[in-house]
C-alpha cells in the first residue's frame, strides 16, 4: 500500500508540480520508509521552490537533528522562525522556536508559561 502511496504522489506531482505540499508528502513519505537521501532532497527541493512553505522547516530540522546534523538543523529552525515570523504564523514560530531552543539546551522561562 505504501508504494501505491508514493506512487500517487508521484502522480499528483507531475499534474501539479507548484503544490508545494506535494513536496513535502513526497518528503515526509520518504522519512516514513527511512529513506534519509530521499527525503533530504525532497526537502530540499522544497525549500529551494518554496522557501515560504512554512511547514517544511519543523519537519526538515527534525531530520537533520535524527541524522546527527545539529547545525543544519538549527540552522534550518532559524530559517523557518524567519519564515514562520514573515507569514505571521505564530503557532509555527513558536513550534520552531521550542525545538531550536531545545537543541541548543536552552530551557524555557517560567514566565513563558
Amino acid at each position: 500500500m505504501s508504494n501505491d502511496r508514493l506512487e500517487q504522489l508521484f502522480k499528483f506531482l507531475e499534474a501539479s508540480p507548484d503544490e508545494p505540499f506535494i513536496l513535502y508528502a513526497i518528503a515526509t513519505e520518504y522519512v516514513k520508509r527511512e529513506n534519509s537521501t530521499k527525503a533530504l532532497r525532497y526537502f530540499q527541493e522544497l525549500v529551494d521552490k518554496r522557501p515560504d512553505y512554512v511547514g517544511t522547516y519543523y519537519h526538515f530540522g527534525k531530520l537533520y537533528e535524527s541524522l546527527g546534523r545539529e547545525n543544519d538543523a538549527i540552522a534550518t529552525y532559524q530559517r523557518g522562525m524567519d519564515v514562520a515570523k514573515q507569514a505571521n504564523d505564530m503557532h509555527a514560530f513558536s513550534e520552531l522556536q521550542a525545538v531550536y531552543n531545545n537543541i541548543l539546551g536552552i530551557e524555557p522561562d517560567e514566565e513563558d508559561w
